[in-house]
């Protein structure tokens, strides 16, 4: 599969994130996860002509068979709304490929948030357990975390992949609707794909 993100932490805490979605969810189905494409997310989504060469690359890269996944932030932006249309848009460019776009409300960093408990005393982040929090209201999740970690320091490139590597997903998924989003696409495209290459070819039509 190929994917699009916009952080550079995303470039290295998703693979991670994706392959422990296969072991949770379809270990029965392997799935190659290749290195994301990252994009500028307001060029990617306001430029066609970005919009569609990056999507013709991902699609270029996973094959006929494979699946181009475009996970973004949300930030102010409704995800009900965006969602969809970016995914319309998507689908024309890329009417034989399978194709997803996910949210993360508001940001990536809101799944730890909503998988907060299990991440406590891990790279200096400190949560207490009694503390009422609803992952996706913050609109700085970074700032959250950061806030919440020894010397005030949350650096996404190393510690969004580790966080990705820690988290206790099925905490994430009560905790954060997008997350639950990520994981329904990730169980459905992989079903999807595998249910396609165990099909049999159709005989050959014999000539009147």
């Amino acid at each position: 599969m190929a994917t699009i993100v916009e952080g550079g932490g995303e470039v290295s805490a998703l693979p991670t994130l994706l392959r422990r979605l296969n072991q949770w969810r379809t270990p029965e189905h392997y799935a190659r996860v290749l290195p994301p494409i990252r994009v500028r997310r307001d060029r990617f989504l306001h430029k066609d002509e970005e919009f569609r060469r990056r999507l013709l690359l991902a699609a270029a890269k996973c094959g006929e068979a494979g699946w181009v996944l475009v996970l973004l932030d949300a930030d102010d932006d409704c995800p009900a709304e965006l969602g969809p249309e970016t995914l319309r848009r998507a689908q024309s460019l890329l009417p034989h490929r399978a194709v997803s776009v996910v949210l993360a409300n508001r940001e990536f960093e809101a799944w730890f948030i909503a998988a907060a408990p299990s991440l406590d005393g891990k790279r200096g982040f400190s949560f207490e357990r009694s503390e009422a929090v609803d992952a996706e209201s913050p609109r700085d999740a970074k700032g959250w975390l950061a806030a919440r970690m020894a010397g005030n320091s949350y650096r996404p490139k190393t510690d969004q992949p580790a966080f990705a590597a820690l988290m206790d997903l099925q905490q994430a998924h009560d905790g954060s609707r997008s997350f639950r989003k990520l994981c329904d696409e990730w169980s459905r495209q992989t079903d999807l794909l595998a249910a396609s290459r165990q099909s049999p070819a159709e005989p050959p039509r014999e000539t009147p």
